[in-house]
């Protein structure tokens, strides 16, 4: 009986670690693209991606005063503090300009060509 317990714990974690694997690759295919903050400016102002491909969006904000990358139409919201990095997560977009904006400055605007 101590052994199906033991038996158990081990299938549950191989299954686990199966499902990890597969979310790790799962954004090992997505489109990656790199957007800094400095002096309250996006570059690019324009990046681009391929239309139809899970996106990752790293956002670096090297401002002294935290940002928020928001996108209404990409449905993201993402407080990045002062000096470092965000990551966000966007499906697969079809073809188009997604406005995004830091919400904290509202000035500070760009646009997401997928193409």
């Amino acid at each position: 009986m101590i052994w199906m317990v033991g038996r158990r714990a081990a299938v549950a974690a191989l299954v686990g670690a199966a499902l990890i694997a597969v979310g790790s690759r799962a954004r090992a295919q997505d489109a990656v693209v790199h957007i800094t903050v400095k002096n309250h400016r996006f570059e690019p102002a324009e990046p681009r991606a391929p239309a139809n491909r899970p996106i990752t969006i790293r956002v670096r904000n090297q401002d002294s005063v935290p940002m928020e990358f928001e996108s209404v139409r990409l449905r993201v919201e993402k407080v990045v503090p002062a000096n470092s990095e965000g990551v966000v997560h966007v499906r697969a977009l079809s073809l188009g300009r997604y406005e995004f904006f830091d919400d904290f400055h509202k000035q500070t605007r760009g646009t997401l060509v997928v193409e």
